[in-house]
């Protein structure tokens, strides 16, 4: 066999589906992790700049918000392993890599593992629907914040008092009632929308959001691969155990035949 058909025959054991999805995985992660990272530092800033400049009124949120920094940190680590392990288990489950290895055969606890990746796939999928729509949370906000702003830019706006237009943070429960300033009215809330960190924070929200939407997307394309997969070692361990009784009958078979000529030429 030549190099070039060597090479063929390795590219066709290559599970392209679990690749695409533990890319697709591995990105969505990746965005959702490091944006959300940054844009949870990013409101911080904000709230403590123009919404909360006592220490005590945002205490609890500084809390919540490095609480769920550190949460970020056990979610990329702990995808980055999964992702591996089930790209491992799409190699050692692909058909193609089957046919390079004739002597392959199913066993119980293969397929008692192929079956628990179908289930906790499909529980992390579940709470990935809840986070990607928690992450949509702070977007809705953040355009809350980006519209009122633009209204305030708009001809309309002029006819009335720009003082009167106000963006009020605390009516969302991120701080207590009792916070100073706790709002933000004309001009001052034209500054905030004119700094960095709210433009930064709030297209990383978004593209933290799109990020948790990718990651489930490729959770349930992990969890198709996954199924067919253990469809397959399913089938595949049926078919061995026919093939074995099938021989077993074979050799039998030919026994009593050997057993029968060794008769016949005794009486001969």
């Amino acid at each position: 066999m030549g190099c070039f058909e060597c090479c063929i025959k390795c590219l066709g054991g290559v599970p392209y589906a679990s690749l695409v999805a533990t890319i697709l995985c591995f990105s969505g992660v990746a965005l959702f992790c490091g944006c959300g990272h940054v844009a949870l530092t990013g409101t911080v800033t904000i709230l403590e700049t123009h919404f909360s400049q006592t220490a005590a009124d945002h205490a609890v949120l500084t809390d919540v918000i490095q609480l769920m920094q550190y949460i970020i940190y056990g979610i990329a680590s702990f995808f980055f392993l999964y992702g591996i392990i089930l790209l491992a288990e799409g190699f050692y489950t692909t058909s193609a890599v089957k046919e390079l290895h004739s002597e392959f055969k199913t066993t119980i606890c293969g397929r008692c593992i192929s079956g628990m990746f179908v289930f906790l796939t499909y529980i992390l999928g579940v709470a990935w629907l809840g986070v990607f729509g928690f992450s949509a949370v702070p977007v809705f906000l953040f355009y809350n914040m980006w519209s009122t702003c633009a209204a305030m830019r708009s001809p309309v706006a002029n006819m009335t008092s720009v003082d009167s237009i106000c963006v009020d943070v605390r009516q969302y429960g991120i701080i207590p009632w009792n916070a100073t300033p706790g709002k933000a009215c004309g001009s001052t809330l034209g500054d905030i929308c004119n700094t960095s960190e709210f433009y930064l924070s709030y297209h990383l929200y978004i593209v933290a959001c799109a990020g948790a939407g990718a990651t489930v997307i490729a959770l349930i394309h992990f969890l198709m691969i996954l199924s067919a997969n253990w469809a397959y070692l399913k089938d595949a361990s049926h078919m061995h155990a026919y093939q074995d009784i099938k021989t077993r009958e074979e050799q039998e078979l030919q026994d009593i035949q050997s057993r029968s000529k060794e008769c016949l030429n005794s009486y001969s």
